[in-house]
């Protein structure tokens, strides 16, 4: 490939492709949530199968997600994007004839879930942070999440309004179509081949990566604090529209808070992209936790109404996705950009055990209390401890010796 034909793949169509990228895969399946109750009346299920079947669908992606970075970093990404949407599609179309738990836990959860591994936001940014140049990164990196936010955001509302004017089973096989559209987006971000090194230096090798990731504290705080961010971001998107209809109020509102969690996202993701050029990033990932917690406590504490619900959806929108941007800034950081899809894939799997266990947990309690309260106060209880793991870690790329690879 000539560098003449590489041209017309600027800085900003880059960056614009993999918005779209990011919009498009995170956008349908945000929308997820509410398919929870006619799905389940329509099978008789209690709401513990469709919970199971999206948190099977969270473990999975995070279970894909550095496999899908590591092959993203050594071959290139279009490979990755192509099979996930393929994936991504048929799993929200094969949902719309899944009568049984096996079938739905298949499709919504295993296809839906590697796919989304492969077109998901994660994988987006960590492609950005190698495709971009430096004085790009930053902006990338906030631009790339917020473009999942406004994913979010478009398709709620979408989501409630075709499923009034043309059913369920209809919004899902259209979802999964829409979802095909990253195929194209995804040339944009094809990766140049690559000069070969120079010099006695070898390439630092998938096992180096991971030993010398493994091995950094700061990296193992920065995942394990990660876990909280997909305990609360996943028990919210899924269960809070059934939560907010057990509290006397309509499916609407559920839609709008959800859209509104999307929307001030965008604006929560870029300041958070924004701020981690003017501060450290562990304090700004401890304040996006501990604020969260507080978010949290007070939306539980107030009673239901429309408008507390719109302005929870405002306020947590700020905090929603906002962490990824300082949390990919850190392992970029430390580790450099060679192998940063990959191991910003595995801390988006501690993101994703988490999202799996507060799905799980959602509608498991539920059925066995009645009521979500108890995870309420865990999704608390963990972003407080996520803002003290945080704390300690160490803003520096990591010493390596001189025979190693930059």
């Amino acid at each position: 490939m000539t560098v003449r034909s590489l041209t017309w793949r600027t800085p900003a169509v880059i960056l614009a492709c993999g918005c779209l990228i990011s919009l498009l895969g995170f956008g349908p399946r945000s929308s997820l949530g509410f398919f929870l109750t006619p799905m389940s009346q329509a099978n008789s299920w209690g709401r513990d199968v469709f919970a199971l079947a999206l948190a099977i669908q969270m473990l999975l992606w995070g279970v894909g997600q550095p496999f899908a970075g590591a092959i993203a970093d050594r071959f290139g990404a279009v490979r990755v994007f192509a099979l996930g949407a393929l994936l991504h599609g048929a799993g929200l179309a094969l949902m719309a004839y899944s009568t049984t738990p096996l079938t739905l836990h298949f499709t919504a959860g295993v296809l839906i879930g590697f796919g989304l591994a492969g077109t998901g936001t994660p994988l987006v940014v960590g492609v950005l942070g190698k495709l971009l140049p430096e004085s790009w990164r930053s902006l990338g990196f906030g631009l790339g999440t917020a473009a999942g936010s406004f994913g979010q955001f478009l398709f709620s509302p979408i989501a409630v309004g075709l499923m009034a004017e043309i059913g369920w089973h209809q919004t899902l096989l259209i979802f999964g179509a829409i979802v095909l559209l990253i195929i194209p987006l995804a040339l944009a971000l094809a990766a140049p081949k690559a000069a070969p090194p120079t010099g006695a230096v070898k390439p630092q090798s998938v096992t180096q990566a991971l030993a010398e990731a493994f091995g950094h504290r700061s990296y193992v705080l920065l995942v394990l604090g990660f876990f909280t961010c997909g305990f609360q971001l996943f028990f919210i998107t899924v269960h809070l529209p059934a939560y907010l209809v057990d509290r006397g109020l309509s499916i609407e509102v559920g839609a709008w808070t959800i859209g509104a969690i999307g929307l001030f996202n965008i604006v929560g993701s870029i300041a958070a992209g924004w701020l981690s050029n003017l501060m450290p990033k562990r304090y700004v990932l401890a304040i996006i936790y501990f604020a969260r917690s507080i978010a949290i406590l007070i939306f539980i504490l107030l009673p239901a109404s429309p408008a507390i619900s719109v302005v929870f959806g405002a306020v947590i929108g700020l905090l929603w996705l906002s962490t990824i941007p300082p949390t990919s800034g850190l392992v970029a950081l430390m580790f450099g950009t060679r192998w940063l899809a990959m191991l910003f894939g595995f801390a988006f799997f501690s993101h994703q055990v988490g999202g799996f266990l507060g799905v799980w947990f959602g509608g498991l309690l539920f059925e066995r209390t009645g009521s979500y309260d108890v995870v309420w106060w865990l999704s608390i209880a963990l972003g407080v401890a996520s803002a003290v793991i945080n704390l300690p870690i160490v803003e520096k790329p990591v010493a390596r010796p001189a025979s190693a690879t930059a």
